[in-house]
């Protein structure tokens, strides 16, 4: 990789980890300015449940707030609109951090994914969805897998969301999904730095996070949102207003809905640590363009692998 690349520092870990706080402080160190890679706190009027920052102030944040929970937002609308703010703060003379969970969006930069720009068809992602109600996730994943085998190295066996993007572009396109999504010639110089947390302590913070967002008014934020948005947007389909949801419409109680929370958070932290294991990728290694995650424990470790890292840069 040529060092004359401009740098690009990512921050990510799984859910309640503290992505957030640890950008913040290193982002004042270095005069940085974050870009959220996050898929949900980029929707408006969503606060709570996305545990979204909200004094912005004393760093500049992109990409929170960006889109209504009616419109659509793709992995593809991120890289496009992400790169673009990226060169900004680069000619600006800062850092930019891109920051946040969400593994698909923080792949799309670092590894410039040439992503297939297809709209969402919903009558087919309808039927596709009724499909893995009726016979279950796995024989979705196993029809994907026999359109195109080697979607494994993308898309993961329980993950029904991605399994059906992966299924509508294959069924459109008449492609594979796999070859319409490979890596471009890397833009950035990227250093990636992942927060290691133990689990118990990982899971006692999300309970924390969560009996939090309940005393914070999730559920009277959630009821606004019903007002304006159905619940089949994608949007709404997030961890916390999926649950209330069902609470507002009487399905479950509150107390089921709090426990909802909590067990699918814990799903979600398992699928995002399962993204970034697959670090690097078949394909990458093959490559030999492997771009491997610095796993730390403590703000001084970030602190120290970035000054390192900035000074090899310049």
């Amino acid at each position: 990789m040529s060092i004359a690349q401009p740098p690009l520092i990512v921050i990510l870990g799984p859910t309640a980890s503290g992505k957030s706080e640890l950008a913040i402080k290193l982002a004042k160190f270095f005069n940085g300015e974050i870009i959220s890679a996050d898929s949900r706190q980029v929707y408006k009027e969503m606060n709570i449940a996305t545990n979204k920052i909200q004094d912005t102030k004393q760093i500049p944040h992109y990409l929170i707030d960006a889109v209504k929970p009616n419109q659509i937002f793709t992995a593809a609308n991120f890289k496009q609109k992400a790169i673009n703010i990226i060169k900004k703060i680069q000619k600006r003379g800062k850092i930019p951090f891109l920051v946040g969970g969400t593994g698909l969006y923080i792949s799309a930069v670092a590894d410039n994914l040439e992503i297939p720009q297809i709209p969402p068809d919903e009558k087919l992602r309808k039927k596709l969805e009724k499909d893995i109600e009726k016979y279950g996730v796995k024989k979705a994943y196993q029809k994907l897998l026999k359109l195109d085998p080697q979607a494994k190295n993308f898309v993961q066996e329980k993950n029904s969301r991605r399994i059906i993007r992966a299924l509508e572009i294959c069924l459109i396109t008449g492609k594979k999904f796999s070859e319409l999504r490979k890596r471009g010639k890397s833009l950035f110089n990227v250093l990636q730095i992942g927060i290691k947390i133990p689990r118990k302590t990982l899971y006692k913070k999300i309970n924390q996070r969560v009996e939090k967002m309940i005393k914070d008014g999730l559920v009277d934020e959630v009821k606004n949102l019903a007002k304006k948005y159905p619940f089949a947007l994608p949007s709404m389909s997030g961890i916390g207003y999926k649950q209330i949801g069902k609470y507002l419409k009487k399905e479950i109680s509150l107390d089921d809905a709090i426990e909802l929370i909590k067990r699918d958070t814990r799903r979600y932290v398992g699928k995002q640590m399962s993204w970034f294991k697959k670090h690097p990728s078949p394909e990458q290694i093959q490559q030999r363009e492997c771009k491997k995650i610095k796993w730390i424990k403590k703000y001084p470790e970030a602190r120290n692998i970035i000054k390192d890292f900035l000074s090899k840069a310049q």
